[in-house]
């Protein structure tokens, strides 16, 4: 059986107040004196109370909440967006609900669902496709809405990201510059955005009038999924000097496997990754690849929502926050 939840009315009578003066105490301090402040806190503290929002929700229909949908809670790039996210949120005194979806558009549509059941002022998404149901959610609750990691697919209401396509391009033709001529592509999960790289890549060997080949699979991103990838490659791909990975996940696995087989980076095989993980730039040789402002993305996308929240006029539908590449000793 569950525990009875401490109330304003348990607090009320311990400290010989009214239960509206608690409330009062508990949501604007300074309305009462600092003795009466004191005892009320104390008491709180003392029992345990945790507030009860419903209401507020309900009659004022503001959570202070906002609902943050990712494709995955264990990917590092994704641990960089929250903390820039949480660095606006958090002194702004709101609370961020986090769900996520695993890259599926099915499982995104009923998070979102769930997350607006609560009332969230505001959401941020990490895709810019979407189903059908999503968007007429989306479209029916009239809530700000800001899709990050993407500045290059049209935004449902604002994108704040990089541009995937373009810094693709750019790593794929650092590498042909560098005289590797047979550059693969390994590409996971195959989500909008490695496709978006993809296309990048196919543009780059294109431009220099070489053949792109790309490697896929529908694995869970990891070191392991890099590694066994790698040996396939060795397998099925044998004249391949250079691998350009969807993400350095799959780039360290990579680079790690070669180790393990006496191969030369980046003398026999350049390797690049995507996100430039503190991992890969920690490594002898550093990994070659795409740095994006993760972190700058979430603060951004937070300030946007907020501002947007408080009545603000959305001013730049799209906001790309660029990337670097670095070259590192792989490539």
């Amino acid at each position: 059986m569950k525990n009875r939840r401490p109330t304003l009315q348990d607090i009320a009578d311990r400290v010989g107040a009214t239960k509206m003066t608690v409330s009062r105490c508990l949501r604007a301090p300074d309305t009462v004196s600092e003795n009466l402040r004191k005892r009320i806190f104390a008491t709180a503290e003392e029992l345990g109370y945790i507030p009860n929002r419903g209401p507020d929700i309900l009659s004022k229909s503001t959570s202070r909440a906002i609902g943050v949908l990712l494709p995955s809670l264990t990917n590092q790039v994704f641990a960089d967006v929250i903390k820039g996210i949480e660095s606006v949120t958090e002194p702004a005194g709101y609370h961020v609900m986090l769900s996520h979806y695993g890259y599926s558009p099915e499982f995104e549509e009923r998070s979102l669902a769930a997350l607006l059941s609560y009332n969230v002022d505001g959401v941020i998404l990490s895709e810019s496709q979407h189903t059908q149901r999503t968007r007429r959610m989306l479209e029916t609750t009239g809530i700000p809405v800001v899709e990050i990691m993407d500045s290059r697919s049209a935004p449902f209401q604002q994108a704040i990201g990089f541009d995937n396509v373009e810094a693709a391009y750019d790593m794929v033709s650092a590498m042909i510059h560098r005289e590797h001529r047979q550059v693969l592509y390994l590409a996971v999960r195959l989500d909008a955005r490695t496709l978006q790289r993809q296309e990048g890549y196919q543009r780059a060997m294109a431009k220099h009038g070489l053949k792109p080949e790309t490697l896929r699979t529908m694995s869970r991103s990891s070191y392991s999924v890099g590694a066994s990838l790698m040996a396939q490659v060795l397998s099925e791909y044998p004249q391949t000097d250079g691998l350009f990975c969807t993400n350095d996940d799959i780039a360290i696995g990579a680079y790690f496997e070669r180790l393990k087989r006496g191969i030369k980076v980046p003398e026999d095989m350049a390797i690049a990754g995507f996100h430039g993980h503190d991992v890969g730039q920690v490594m002898s040789p550093r990994l070659a690849s795409v740095v994006t402002p993760r972190e700058s993305v979430g603060e951004r996308a937070a300030r946007e929502l907020l501002q947007r929240i408080q009545g603000q006029p959305l001013k730049e539908p799209v906001v790309n926050l660029g990337y670097r590449i670095e070259s590192g000793g792989t490539i």
